[in-house]
């Protein structure tokens, strides 16, 4: 049997799964990376929530590609005797490496969900997600610690395993789903024509997309009603004279700041890459703000002329009149702020830097085309960071020739080696979001409401 990518052995499993349709007390749980497309497939089909489990595999001393165990999100873990006898690891090392191993389960779960809360597991039936099954270890170690969390049922389902393994772990779980049980088995991917990395990006993409799916209770609320606790998440109506932009508001417990987002050509507040790029920062402890630049009429008249996208002028105003909003909403006016721009975006953000010279604590581009902001540049006071891929030649041409006009104190040109134009090769996203963390981590800072209001009373009519 040969699956032809993850999402087509996800739509067979779900129809081996089809009685659990449309159950509320149903959740499915994906194995990050490769568990998650064939998850998501399932969910979709049975209409039920989508979340994460994570688990990792615990990595021999010098030889990490070998498990001597693995551990999972909660308490769970397994250790094999037999390989931590046989490597001679000591009881020390096998607690330094659980640690190690569980503060980076941590981080991941912190990328990919950000603030939200993982979804309740005690009287549920829960069916854990993986694209394949090698020899149990990591999957052993998930069971152990969701049968902590008091499921109703846990079933496991993967699409292929060896025979061997399905036979131990068939007394683990209440059900097993299995479609292809070999007995001669080398790894997972043989069984796949196509079996490509699954990126962080794709993941947290695929979670949204599933949250709005299975959340259509979500809240429209307009700005004047903005009142959210700490770690809320709203869809939101921002008014700017007579047009109504729409926009996703995201807040960490003590935000550190609020990075707003300028998308680039084309795109949207639902760009995977900025999205994703949002999660590392709330992360770091940052609130975001990703909206719409143009309405839902203009984004129509633009995708058949292309008119608007490269009028930078009105992108940055916009963003001047978005950044004034903020400046007004109780939950984040007194927070400093920093833009993300990507594309265009990138250009609008220093154009709006440039006007609001003292409100504007740090910028950030990603593959932009600061060069459109012309003239604009030498006005930049904010600390901007620039960051394009190594082998998107004519964005980097652009961007050092940005970089000489630039006259803020603070400011660097960061490479990413191996990156094209949409940072879409293995761990380029991730670099992009790690630099620009830090950066607004070392810039933005807490800012009194009386030092924003001189700031607005000085911005220059756009």
């Amino acid at each position: 049997m040969i699956f032809m990518n993850r999402e087509d052995a996800g739509r067979q499993l779900a129809a081996q799964l089809r009685e659990y349709a449309n159950s509320e007390d149903v959740i499915v749980l994906g194995i990050p990376r490769g568990g998650v497309p064939v998850a998501f497939e399932i969910a979709k089909a049975l209409n039920v929530p989508l979340d994460i489990f994570l688990s990792r595999k615990l990595g021999v001393p010098g030889q990490e590609e070998l498990a001597f165990g693995a551990i999972a999100a909660g308490d769970g873990r397994f250790l094999d005797e037999a390989i931590i006898e046989a490597a001679g690891i000591s009881a020390g090392q096998v607690e330094q490496i659980t640690r190690a191993t569980k503060a980076k389960l941590e981080e991941r779960a912190r990328v990919y969900r950000g603030t939200r809360p993982p979804l309740h597991v005690e009287g549920m039936t829960v069916i854990l997600v993986d694209d394949g099954i090698a020899t149990g270890a990591s999957i052993y170690a998930a069971i152990h610690a969701l049968r902590q969390m008091k499921p109703k049922r846990l079933i496991i389902a993967a699409p292929v395993a060896p025979h061997s393994t399905c036979d131990w772990l068939r007394d683990k779980a209440d059900e097993l789903v299995v479609l292809y049980s070999p007995r001669d088995f080398y790894a997972v991917g043989q069984f796949y024509r196509r079996f490509p990395q699954v990126s962080d990006q794709e993941v947290v993409a695929l979670l949204r997309k599933a949250e709005r799916l299975f959340a259509p209770d979500t809240v429209l609320q307009d700005c004047p009603d903005l009142d959210s606790p700490d770690g809320a998440k709203r869809e939101i109506t921002i008014i700017t004279g007579k047009i109504a932009l729409q926009g996703t508001l995201s807040l960490p417990k003590d935000p550190k700041g609020i990075v707003l987002f300028a998308h680039g050509s084309g795109s949207s507040r639902h760009s995977p890459r900025n999205r994703y790029v949002a999660e590392v920062l709330h992360a770091n402890g940052l609130a975001t703000l990703l909206f719409d630049l143009l309405t839902r009429d203009e984004e129509s008249v633009d995708r058949w002329t292309g008119e608007i996208r490269f009028n930078i002028a009105l992108l940055a105003k916009r963003l001047i009149e978005v950044t004034q909003w903020a400046t007004r909403e109780p939950v984040i006016r007194d927070l400093s702020i920093g833009y993300f721009g990507a594309s265009t975006g990138a250009a609008a953000a220093l154009m709006a830097a440039s006007r609001l010279q003292d409100l504007i604590g740090a910028v950030v581009s990603r593959g932009g085309r600061p060069d459109l902001a012309a003239e604009a540049l030498g006005s930049v006071l904010a600390p901007t960071l620039l960051i394009v891929g190594g082998l998107d030649e004519l964005t980097l041409s652009l961007n050092r020739r940005a970089f000489s006009q630039l006259r803020c104190e603070g400011k660097q040109l960061v490479i990413v080696p191996g990156a094209t134009h949409l940072f879409e090769e293995r761990g380029a996203l991730e670099e992009v979001a790690r630099v620009a963390a830090q950066w607004f981590v070392r810039y933005l800072r807490r800012t009194d409401t009386k030092r924003q209001s001189m700031a607005l009373s000085n911005v220059r009519d756009t």
